[in-house]
């Protein structure tokens, strides 16, 4: 039979997720001829075989790529027959100017952890064990193509054993840049007061110890350094608390396996597959009754927040023993409100005062990436954080768009930037609060700009002037003489939905974006907007009413007082039993009520958010807030699921009065309704409002696409309640698949505006 050539160029994760390799075993298999390299845009093959032969390699290729890798194109064309003897691997060929996505970073695979428990193994219980399946990626990576040198593993030598199997095609480590091993690789070691204790297997033993005695240690992990201590010890969780300055918010746990979960938590099939799948998030649960992890983990909440040990290092350390503590605390290492920590040295000032002891390596870390979070609602997987494991796996769009950054929030910062048809969405930067949160974000964007060689042609922000990835949006801008597109808040979360289901119809879509806050177009302060609107445009076709936002920003933290301007909006008396009311002292309502009367630092809100603050303090459930969301997040823990009735808004023109809502849901209390009656009563309100809204918009526009986007929609039981009721009613329902409904799928959503803007 005569020999055909072709040349195979594959686009997507490919490189570091041992894809030559794969390609070398299928293309020898098959008795192929030819070679296959990396370049910079991906991985470029050459092969010679009879037609049958390439056509089954050909359907390999596509079929049954490795478990890392995730192909976005193949383009292949004919060549000629080179007359090549064997299949080779060959050098990698930079492109200056190409560009190809990076794995993200992944836990152990089951091989190198099965090798890690081995004592006949050469890497038994190596704490950085891994191979091409599994290990360290985008953390580790300093630029492309995905080499060993350009990575932080650069410094260390592999020894001759790890060599030949770098150097084999058929083994596991072929190219695997991170593999090491004992007598090659990074070492660990423990410290505390700034003196050197243990090392290697010694280390983990004191580190051990240490945790079992109810100490806080520092470790360092994959993209940082946790905080760590005893879940079940009432007295270490509450002392991490005073150390970090962190009141109620919860902390992560950590665990060796499942059955440590499965004892604290109900567990669902999805709940199950997503504690168990290669990115490993935090997967928000239901807490069981009688567990034994300590209260102050997540106080006032039914939830915990559980992620199984992603790397050896991490097995080891949990590994079950005597009297060894099943479950952690994990923490991110930082004080609140700083970015994680990241180097060994600014660990070691930083941490200081938080931790007793420090379980440090030597494998660089070159860019710090947080846990990423999820939660399983309406039976599908939802981010609530998209960092470690996700990131930065790009969206990929219908179409192809300019080269745009888009500098995302101010709160729960991720930024965007976009070329081709990839928008390539951050990891988790934090909330812009500060000057460490703001140097972690510019050097991620240098970063993301280096390894996928894009040189933004528009900048895109946030309307408000004051967020600093506003300012440093404009001052970029400034200085590259490059276009700044302004995109209101709420219609970026309304694009973000759009991008996350690759929506490409220019039809507008009914928008709920319910969320804490976003500057709008009139200056005011929005957060409950139903828009129509699409990519290139919005309408705000109803709002929540108008109501005085005391002291601006910091009444986040003061939901007795956004209570207190509800009940004055509408005309209610502030009577001496409410809630909110007893909350504040006689001098603190007269100065109030000033505030509010001569609109004194009290902006106009239409904010979701602050409604939900003030039904949870007029119901006594949450008078001051201690982080972002505690009130909401405890009505909705108060919420009974078997509730149906619900409360009435007034609605007129484009205006939603929570008014009538205010009175009888005061009526129900005075009546002594319990509070689960309450607050469920007050989110079926909610539902009931989602649904008659866009059922008024669908009989005079004759739309019935409904996209939710905003941090409200984070609450589990208005979200499945509301999709639920919109489905039934023939909705066709838009919500968010691979980004989060809160802030941190604005940039996406920025890009997509701009983008639209850009070429109209």
């Amino acid at each position: 039979m005569e020999l055909v050539g072709l040349k195979i160029w594959v686009g997507g994760i490919v490189q570091g997720v041992g894809f030559r390799p794969f390609v070398y075993s299928q293309a020898t298999r098959l008795q192929l001829t030819g070679w296959v390299r990396n370049t910079s845009s991906g991985v470029e093959i050459e092969i010679n075989g009879n037609p049958t032969q390439v056509e089954e390699f050909m359907k390999a290729l596509s079929n049954n790529p490795p478990p890392l890798a995730r192909i976005d194109s193949i383009e292949s064309q004919a060549c000629p027959v080179n007359g090549y003897l064997s299949f080779d691997i060959i050098a990698s060929q930079p492109n200056p100017g190409d560009f190809l996505p990076i794995s993200p970073d992944m836990t152990i695979c089951e091989d190198c952890q099965r090798e890690l428990f081995d004592p006949s193994d050469r890497r038994y219980r190596y704490p950085f064990i891994n191979c091409t399946n599994c290990g360290p990626r985008f953390t580790i990576i300093q630029d492309i193509p995905y080499d060993r040198p350009k990575t932080t593993m650069s410094a260390f030598k592999m020894c001759a054993n790890c060599e030949r199997e770098y150097q084999d095609p058929l083994d596991r480590r072929f190219h695997a840049q991170p593999t090491a091993c004992p007598e090659c690789g990074p070492q660990l070691w423990f410290e505390a007061n700034g003196q050197r204790l243990a090392e290697k297997e010694a280390a983990l033993a004191t580190a051990r110890d240490w945790l079992k005695r109810g100490k806080i240690l520092a470790i360092k992990g994959l993209g940082g350094y946790h905080l760590a201590c005893d879940a079940t010890n009432t007295g270490a969780v509450a002392e991490l608390r005073i150390r970090k300055r962190r009141n109620d918010k919860a902390f992560a746990l950590m665990t060796f396996d499942l059955s440590s979960v499965e004892r604290e938590c109900f567990l669902s099939p999805l709940e199950r597959e997503a504690l168990l799948s290669r990115p490993r998030p935090i997967v928000l649960l239901e807490r069981r009754p009688g567990s034994m992890v300590a209260a102050e983990v997540a106080p006032n909440q039914h939830t915990l927040g559980f992620m199984l040990a992603y790397t050896p290092l991490h097995l080891l350390l949990m590994e079950p023993a005597p009297g060894f503590p099943e479950i952690l605390v994990m923490t991110s290492g930082n004080q609140s409100e700083e970015p994680i920590a990241y180097q060994d040295e600014d660990a070691r000032q930083r941490l200081v005062g938080l931790a007793d002891g420090f379980l440090m390596h030597n494998r660089p870390i070159f860019m710090r990436v947080d846990d990423s979070v999820v939660r399983v609602m309406h039976n599908k997987l939802y981010y609530l954080r998209r960092s470690r494991g996700y990131a930065p796996d790009p969206i990929h769009l219908k179409k192809e768009v300019p080269s745009i950054l888009a500098a995302g929030a101010e709160l729960k910062n991720t930024f965007c930037l976009t070329r081709q048809n990839y928008a390539f969405l951050s990891h988790h930067i934090g909330d812009l609060e500060n000057f460490e949160t703001l140097q972690s974000y510019e050097e991620g964007i240098a970063h993301f700009e280096r390894l996928f060689r894009i040189h933004p042609e528009a900048i895109a922000c946030d309307l408000h002037p004051n967020y600093l990835s506003t300012r440093y949006a404009q001052n970029r801008a400034e200085q590259e003489h490059l276009n700044v597109y302004a995109i209101q808040h709420h219609h970026a979360h309304l694009a973000a939905c759009l991008a996350d289901n690759n929506w490409v119809s220019a039809e507008p879509v009914i928008g709920l974006s319910f969320d804490g806050t976003g500057l709008g177009s009139d200056n005011a302060i929005w957060g409950g907007e139903v828009l129509l609107g699409n990519y290139k445009s919005y309408q705000r076709i109803y709002h929540l009413a108008y109501v005085p936002l005391p002291g601006g920003d910091a009444a986040v933290h003061k939901p007795a007082r956004m209570a207190l301007a509800h009940l004055w909006q509408a005309g209610l008396d502030w009577e001496i039993d409410l809630p909110p009311v007893e909350a504040l002292c006689a001098d603190e309502r007269t100065a109030l009520r000033t505030q509010l009367e001569h609109r004194l630092n009290a902006p106009d809100t239409s904010s979701m958010g602050r409604f939900f603050d003030a039904a949870s303090a007029l119901l006594g459930v949450r008078e001051k807030a201690n982080y972002e969301g505690q009130a909401a997040i405890e009505l909705e823990a108060a919420a009974s699921p078997d509730e149906l009735s619900a409360y009435e808004f007034g609605i007129e023109n484009d205006i939603i009065d929570p008014g009538p809502l205010w009175v009888s849901m005061l009526h129900d209390w005075r009546a002594g309704l319990p509070l689960p009656v309450l607050s469920a009563r007050f989110h079926n309100s909610l539902v009931n409002l989602v649904v008659q809204l866009c059922q008024t918009i669908r009989q005079q526009q004759g739309i019935d696409t409904v996209a939710l986007s905003g941090g409200v929609w984070q609450n589990r039981y208005l979200y499945e309640r509301s999709v639920k009721g919109l489905q039934k009613d023939g909705f066709k329902v838009l919500v968010h698949r691979r980004t989060p409904p809160n802030d941190g799928c604005i940039a996406l959503g920025q890009a997509l505006v701009a983008a639209t803007t850009m070429v109209g």
